[in-house]
């Protein structure tokens, strides 16, 4: 009989039967990949081209009941699983090496209730997919910045952008989820049923089980917003960051401006002579009445002497998407992120000494600004805790040849060193890369043990374990 080497739960190998493999490829009404395949290699591959890594067995849901079939094989047989959305995870944990994948992102669809203003959204949909059918309405949901990123992993991990102060997180949005769990069963998670498990979902990742749809209460908003870069010489970045602050202390929620560090790209409104040269860029986004925008960004445009302010009316869609172009996939990234509660004088030192040591021109340091509606959730709401943090770091490495893997890697390890001391001591598990498991806790904080206790509860053998892991107490022994 024939059988197929696979990798399982315990990084051993495992033969199953072809037949096996057969039976449940007959069973699915997606599709089941295997090595040789024609599309196996576009299935594995993600954002991050730093992983490449080749699953034994890659199942292509088109729906829960493709979940629950690939989900009891993998379980059955002990077999390592990853899960993929959108493929955006910096970690690269949606490919596992040898085992089963488990490849959502076939499950795109979206459908808006403009009256209840409700979105029920499938597990492969990017944050595009999510605002074009919400806006579509005037209506939307707080995700990211980046729109070919994956709701599932966005949502599961937190999830911040441009109207997050005026709206709360993506997560503050869940209304509910229907999860496939680590036993096969497909659960409804809400605040009436599975309340556990619905408040682990809200920023515990994918620890618990794979959500086949997520259901959001949308806001009145759009489809214009205030938006776009004032872009400074980097030379006067410190006198910049200084107002800067100032400017956001009495910022209302509807503002956000996010802060972006590196070298111009030939952006068509920055002169010739500026491309490729160090700026800073104040990135803003005012998602209310328009002329009350340009009141509220007056501040942050007055300061200093900038290249260029191309700040006006957006589609809120476009501006959803004005970032895709420097995150495109196929590069290598590596990040290194910090929460801070407030920048302190040494802490912005030692961001702009790093900016002039840039190892490469597409390496860049973002400040996020938060804070807001978000902030006024209580830390133990939901799983994710980081509810005092106004502002997050993320020193982004990004580069496309092997060799320079070091220089851009240690770049950026070094600088989250020295800006350490003066940071939060919290993570974004979003940001986190595949190295820093030791952040686990903190990341979590006060909400560490009730996730591992819902952990144990959900999933005691761990088969959800491609992630920023929360290991049950039984997966602790084992190893």
């Amino acid at each position: 009989m024939n059988t197929m080497s696979l990798t399982t739960l315990d990084r051993g190998k495992t033969t199953v039967d072809a037949e096996a493999i057969e039976a449940l490829s007959a069973q699915l009404r997606g599709t089941l990949l295997q090595q040789g395949d024609a599309a196996y290699n576009e299935a594995r591959t993600v954002w991050n081209a730093t992983v490449d890594r080749r699953p034994g067995l890659i199942v292509c849901c088109v729906g829960a009941s493709d979940v629950i079939r690939a989900v009891n094989f993998a379980r059955e047989n002990r077999l390592l699983v990853s899960v993929r959305g959108g493929g955006h995870n910096i970690a690269g944990s949606a490919v596992c090496d040898g085992g089963l994948m488990i490849d959502l992102s076939p499950m795109k669809s979206v459908r808006v209730d403009p009256a209840a203003r409700r979105a029920w959204v499938g597990p492969g949909a990017t944050l595009a997919d999510v605002d074009r059918e919400t806006q579509a309405f005037g209506l939307a949901v707080p995700t990211g910045i980046n729109s070919t990123t994956g709701i599932s992993g966005l949502t599961l991990g937190g999830g911040f952008g441009w109207i997050t102060r005026k709206f709360g997180l993506t997560i503050d949005n869940l209304v509910s989820a229907d999860v496939v769990t680590a036993d096969g069963k497909l659960l409804r998670a809400s605040q009436t049923e599975n309340p556990d498990l619905f408040w682990a979902l809200r920023g515990g990742g994918g620890n618990f089980g794979i959500v086949t749809a997520f259901e959001f209460q949308l806001h009145q908003m759009g489809p214009q917003v205030l938006s776009g870069l004032v872009v400074h010489p980097f030379a006067d970045a410190e006198k910049v960051l200084e107002e800067y602050r100032k400017a956001l202390e009495t910022a209302p929620d509807e503002l956000t401006c996010w802060v972006v560090m590196r070298q111009a790209p030939p952006l068509p409104f920055l002169p010739a002579e500026w491309h490729g040269k160090d700026v800073l860029v104040l990135a803003m986004c005012y998602c209310g009445d328009l002329q009350a925008g340009e009141k509220a960004t007056k501040k942050l445009r007055a300061i200093g002497s900038p290249i260029a302010d191309v700040v006006g009316p957006n589609p809120f869609t476009g501006w959803q998407q004005a970032f895709d172009p420097l995150l495109t996939p196929g590069a290598r990234n590596y990040w290194k992120s910090h929460d801070f509660t407030q920048l302190p004088d040494r802490a912005v030192e030692i961001v702009t000494e790093a900016i002039r040591e840039l190892p490469g021109p597409e390496c860049e340091i973002f400040i996020g600004h938060v804070g807001g509606a978000a902030g006024r959730v209580a830390q133990n709401a939901t799983a994710f805790p980081q509810r005092s943090s106004h502002f997050v770091m993320n020193v982004h490495a990004r580069w496309r040849e092997p060799a320079m893997d070091r220089a851009c890697i240690g770049w950026a390890r070094n600088l989250y060193e020295a800006a350490k001391p003066y940071a939060a001591g919290t993570a974004y598990v979003n940001f986190m890369p595949e190295d820093e498991v030791d952040r686990v806790e903190a990341a979590y904080g006060g909400n560490y043990q009730r996730l591992l206790e819902i952990k144990q509860r959900y999933d005691p053998l761990n088969l959800f374990r491609m992630n920023q892991n929360l290991r049950p107490k039984q997966s602790q022994r084992a190893a």
